[in-house]
């Protein structure tokens, strides 16, 4: 009986131990932003401004977008739509398996440059991407089975016809964004946008 009760007792002063740790961890009990920033989590399109194909980017290289809606922080002030975004391309892969994962730098206000920690999430208007994964990695989505089949016949037939059906599916292996593609971008830090 006392070896449950102290059991108990130890599991209840563990149990209170851990509540403020894991209230230090917890995203739900951090601290609110300030008033003039945009929140964590805040969800947001851009567009790019370039063209962007896995064929021929490299780690390392810069590339921009423009804001396609209004940040607006809780006291009203604003990072009007159509303002740049710097960023720069974190790691590439070619082949039929195309990743790409973008890093945003900077973004313009009124009042200059600011830095800007975000995460793609999405890419609307493209079909042939999958979602990007938890870390904003954006991959083009792999062939169908109905492809792959496709492949193999050509690969086994004889001629021009099937040869050209292959060298279709290879040409096609890399990612490309074109100017224009809409971005979803979630914030991963406070915006602050300063107000002069």
């Amino acid at each position: 009986m006392v070896n449950k009760l102290s059991s108990w007792v130890g599991m209840l002063f563990l149990a209170a131990a851990m509540s403020p740790l894991a209230q230090a961890v917890d995203p739900a009990a951090a601290p609110m932003a300030p008033p003039n920033a945009v929140p964590v989590g805040t969800t947001f399109l851009v567009r790019l401004e370039d063209k962007l194909d896995t064929a021929e980017l490299h780690a390392g290289q810069h590339f921009k977008v423009k804001l396609d809606e209004d940040l607006i922080s809780a006291n009203g002030n604003m990072i009007p739509r159509g303002k740049k975004i710097k960023g720069h391309i974190s790691s590439v892969e070619h082949g039929l398996r195309a990743r790409l994962l973008l890093s945003f730098d900077e973004i313009e206000t009124k009042h200059g440059w600011i830095a800007l920690i975000a995460t793609v999430i999405g890419v609307p208007s493209e079909h042939g991407v999958k979602a990007p994964d938890s870390e904003g990695e954006i991959e083009r989505k792999g062939p169908s089975a109905k492809q792959d089949a496709a492949a193999g016949a050509a690969a086994g037939g004889v001629g021009g016809a099937g040869a050209g059906a292959v060298g279709s599916l290879i040409a096609n292996r890399d990612l490309r964004l074109q100017k224009g593609t809409t971005l979803e971008v979630r914030l991963d830090r406070a915006l602050q946008i300063p107000s002069h």
